[in-house]
């Protein structure tokens, strides 16, 4: 099992750097709305939404083969 398949970017599939970016995103958003005063309802949904989202992304990375690094179409 290796680790760094969880934080190097070089080693995240696509479904993992999509939540990491998207989680990014969420967080830079989240501070300006806490700047400008603002809150949305359910807001941090958004986080568990993410989660889970690199979870099931980290599952799929761990079970994929060396050889299918590189393919990213899905039959």
């Amino acid at each position: 099992m290796k680790l760094s398949k969880i934080y190097d970017p070089r080693e995240m599939n696509s479904y993992q750097f999509v939540a990491a970016t998207g989680l990014v995103m969420t967080i830079v958003a989240n501070l300006i709305m806490l700047f400008l005063g603002k809150a949305v309802d359910n807001y941090n949904a958004l986080y568990l939404c993410w989660a889970v989202f690199f979870t099931l992304g980290t599952v799929a990375n761990f079970n994929s083969k060396p050889s299918d690094h590189d393919h990213h179409h899905h039959h």
